[in-house]
């Protein structure tokens, strides 16, 4: 999947897609056709950037219902013949999944239509995943001949159908189908289930990873034939390095670190790592000037699972390196740090803005570290990254940094962040949004009563509006 292109921050578009709780409240100002436009754009071309771990499908269904918008343009989505060419869930997965969300609202039309796909889509296990959750055992059975339809009676069919029981997300439909009386029905999917099992069973027997009574250089063996077959094999053979290493071994392990095959030196550097070795901080300082970006980045991934006193201190002289280990140890100081770190972690903040722009992958961990250590003249930065961001899960850790360190935050993006699209946001707006603002008591009011709200996010909200809580 290409990267979507992702609006201006300014714009209704671009408020949708990031699923900030702007959006919504812009939306519902616009007018109507425009408003649904946007948001029809959103659900047909997924704008995250990870779709697997953001939240959009309840924010955009409660949009659908907000906005009274009928479904057509998602129908001719997946009716689309493109749905035949191209089977990436990513193309449907978003669609499915509001549909899921708007047929537990009650709407009918998106049953119906969800129930027409699993039997005729190309992603119909995702709409059948959908399905279970929500449809009743009638409309459930009544999609067992289409969906099996889709199998082959011979032996590589049988497998196919076996593959499809043994990894279903919810297992409810094909345990509805295995009670079926019909031969082509039950019997099949009885039968599929008992293979699938096998085949566990079958993996769990035949290990392909260490056996006991290996050597060190055994596990440097494996640890580079997985390198060789494009398998990082780092970290399980640091472990299996912990089982057969003895103290004698210690010199080959160094040595290994210093200056062995890229295998050998990323697992080593990482058992070492893991043993709390007094020499580990030098060779990964060497190592992360390696040619081998293999073994650069290893050196990388091993300081940041170090913990105790000594990677804090080296975290403080690594710092301000203006290369990956640099970055990382911005990161430990801003995870592990104390408050005399606080100006490095703040330089680090603004020079990721500067340099990489407010979707950086190492913001995420400096975000959090400026809410951890209250850093208050962070607040702007931090403003910034919220309101550009195009990924919905480091908004949210900087809303929870911006209520750390922003004294306007509960009158400001908080107000927002109860129509966020990420409950953990939406959670900590009704922890700290100001209930004199009359859309804030509406809002918790709302979210209190909405039952496809996360338990987190009521608890939060019963906590303002509880018989214990004041008034709102």
């Amino acid at each position: 999947m290409f990267d979507p292109f992702i609006a201006p921050s300014g714009t209704l578009l671009g408020l949708l897609q990031r699923g900030r709780g702007d959006g919504t409240l812009h939306a519902l100002a616009a007018p109507r056709p425009e408003a649904l436009a946007a948001l029809n754009h959103c659900v047909l071309s997924d704008p995250r950037h990870d779709w697997q771990v953001e939240n959009r499908s309840l924010y955009y269904a409660r949009l659908y219902l907000d906005l009274d918008g009928g479904i057509e343009e998602i129908e001719r989505h997946l009716a689309d013949p493109e749905d035949h060419l191209d089977t990436d869930e990513s193309r449907t997965g978003l669609a499915l999944a509001v549909l899921g969300h708007l047929a537990s609202y009650g709407r009918d039309d998106a049953l119906a239509l969800l129930r027409s796909y699993a039997a005729t889509g190309s992603n119909w296990a995702w709409a059948l995943d959908e399905l279970a959750l929500r449809d009743d055992d009638a409309g459930l059975r009544s999609l067992a001949v289409p969906v099996l339809a889709r199998f082959g009676t011979d032996t590589e069919g049988s497998a196919e159908l076996a593959a499809a029981v043994r990894d279903a997300y919810e297992p409810r439909p094909w345990r509805l189908w295995a009670d079926d009386p019909r031969e082509m029905v039950g019997a099949r999917v009885r039968a599929a289930s008992e293979q699938g099992s096998f085949d566990r069973w079958q993996r769990q027997m035949r290990p392909g990873g260490p056996r006991p009574g290996w050597s060190v250089q055994a596990v440097f063996d494996w640890a580079q034939q997985g390198l060789d077959r494009g398998s990082d094999l780092h970290v399980p053979a640091a472990r299996c390095l912990s089982a057969v290493a003895g103290p004698e071994d210690r010199p080959v392990i160094v040595e290994a670190a210093r200056s062995g095959p890229e295998g050998a030196r990323c697992a080593a550097l990482h058992y070492l790592t893991e043993a709390q070795d007094p020499v580990v901080l030098d060779l990964i300082e060497a190592a992360a000037v390696s040619s081998s970006r293999t073994v650069a980045d290893a050196a990388v991934a091993a300081f940041e699972r170090m913990c105790g006193e000594a990677a804090v201190d080296r975290a403080r002289r690594w710092a301000r390196r203006p290369d990956a280990l640099g970055a990382s140890a911005a990161g430990v100081l801003a995870s592990r740090g104390g408050a005399q770190d606080a100006p490095l972690v703040l330089g680090a903040l603004r020079e990721a803005v500067r340099g990489d722009g407010p979707d950086a992958l190492r913001l995420w961990t400096l975000v959090d570290g400026t809410g951890r250590l209250g850093i208050a003249c962070a607040a702007p930065v931090l403003r910034h990254v919220y309101r550009e961001t195009s990924s919905s899960h480091l908004r949210g850790r900087a809303a929870r940094a911006l209520a750390a360190t922003d004294p306007s935050f509960p009158t400001g993006f908080a107000v927002e962040c109860l129509w966020d699209c990420e409950e953990t946001t939406r959670e900590v707006a009704a922890r700290h949004a100001e209930t004199g603002d009359i859309r804030v008591a509406e809002r918790l009011r709302r979210l209190a009563a909405d039952p496809a709200e996360e338990a987190e996010v009521q608890t939060a909200v019963r906590s303002r509006i509880g018989p214990d809580a004041p008034a709102v």
